[in-house]
């Protein structure tokens, strides 16, 4: 789940394309990209841990470090839905005065 989760992130921060059900409620792909990026990243590196993929560190740290991962995906995804469209200044006033 989490690799799907990091996948999306990834397709979101290069291409600007977000999935069908979120696309309505996105003001901010790139904000949206990146929580994805760090949740996912969460998810996978808890389960890595889990099962002893990777070297064990404290519990402390998996603790911390996973769940603050977790919260700044899930902020930056809040962000990104909550924050007023952004308006470039070129777009505008296309006479250019």
């Amino acid at each position: 789940m989490g690799l799907l989760v990091i996948a999306l992130g990834i397709v979101t921060l290069r291409t600007g394309w977000i999935l069908p059900t979120a696309r309505r409620h996105v003001t901010r792909p790139q904000l949206h990209g990146l929580g994805a990026l760090f949740t996912g990243t969460s998810v996978v590196l808890q389960g890595l841990f889990y099962f002893r993929v990777l070297p064990s560190v404290s519990w402390e740290a998996r603790f911390f470090g996973g769940n603050a991962l977790l919260l700044a995906g899930l902020l930056l995804i809040s962000l990104s839905q909550l924050l007023p469209l952004r308006r470039r200044r070129d777009h505008t006033d296309p006479s250019g005065v």
